[in-house]
């Protein structure tokens, strides 16, 4: 018997896949437990659109992650901080501080965790912070750090 399960099932499919198992399993188990509906021809096609629509939206993604990626390029970012002699900073400059600082000057809200900065900013200056903002897609921050 086919079915298309609708959750994933440890040793038998993942969820969204056609597979053959046997009529007994399929009714006794997966259709009662509802993790699996039959393969008839209507669940096909709606199991086709659903992975249509799931492709446009991933599509969408990349393209809006691009964009930001571009966007980012052209912005530079101010952080204040206290420092002291020789411009090395009292602590450090983190990436929540970051991301607040990019909210607040130009309205783009990012994750902290998204930005690779493994030990912070330690001094005055420009850095550039790599961000991660698609699976595909790496953009850069443009980081001024200044004296309060």
């Amino acid at each position: 018997m086919k079915v298309i399960f609708t959750q994933d099932v440890k040793g038998k499919g993942k969820k969204g896949e056609v597979k053959d198992v046997p009529v007994g399993y399929a009714k006794n188990f997966l259709l009662k437990q509802g993790v699996a509906v039959e393969a008839t021809p209507g669940n096909l096609k709606q199991l086709e659109q659903k992975n249509k629509r799931i492709e446009k939206e991933k599509q969408q993604e990349l393209e809006d992650a691009k964009a930001l990626k571009e966007k980012l390029k052209e912005l530079e970012v101010e952080v204040k901080a206290k420092s002291g002699e020789g411009g090395k900073l009292f602590g450090s400059v983190s990436t929540k501080q970051i991301a607040e600082a990019l909210n607040d000057q130009h309205g783009i809200k990012l994750d902290k965790r998204k930005m690779d900065l493994p030990n912070g900013i330690h001094g005055l200056g420009y850095t550039n912070v790599p961000v991660k903002l698609h699976r595909d897609v790496e953009g850069t921050i443009r980081v001024h750090t200044i004296e309060k």
